[in-house]
């Protein structure tokens, strides 16, 4: 591997500005070993290849991993708690994020089914799949 940086199809902020302001959450494929990732990156974290094809994601997935946080940022202050929830993506890959109607620790599960809601917060925001979660 060179200490060369490869191009990349679009910068980090490109990336936040997809799910932020378009709604659309981005991923990449490996172009060597096809693992799919969720997060922005110049190189394929398993084998460090440098070719990486953007993929739309689905947004949808389940929870592997949850947190509920009581004392939030500046950005959150009227929205706590809520929980910040890892996401296994149906494609592949994990990505972080929020979910809004999370109040404590026995209100979300792991293995729970979400999807990806734009919001006008920052970050990810999940919502629940099923009849109260519009799993639209």
């Amino acid at each position: 591997m060179t200490d060369e940086l490869p191009a990349a199809s679009h910068t980090i902020q490109q990336f936040v500005h997809g799910y932020e302001e378009e709604g659309v959450l981005r991923g990449f494929r490996c172009g060597k070993c096809g693992t799919r990732t969720a997060t922005w990156g110049l190189r394929c974290p398993v084998c460090g290849h440098a070719e990486r094809t953007e993929e739309p994601l689905s947004g949808r997935g389940t929870v592997v991993a949850f947190t509920v946080l009581t004392v939030p940022g500046d950005d959150f202050l009227n929205d706590a708690p809520y929980a910040y929830v890892v996401v296994e993506l149906d494609e592949g890959g994990r990505i972080t994020g929020w979910m809004p109607a999370v109040r404590e620790e026995t209100e979300i599960t792991l293995g729970e089914r979400v999807h990806f809601a734009p919001s006008y917060k920052p970050g990810v925001q999940f919502v629940r799949d099923g009849p109260s979660g519009a799993g639209g």
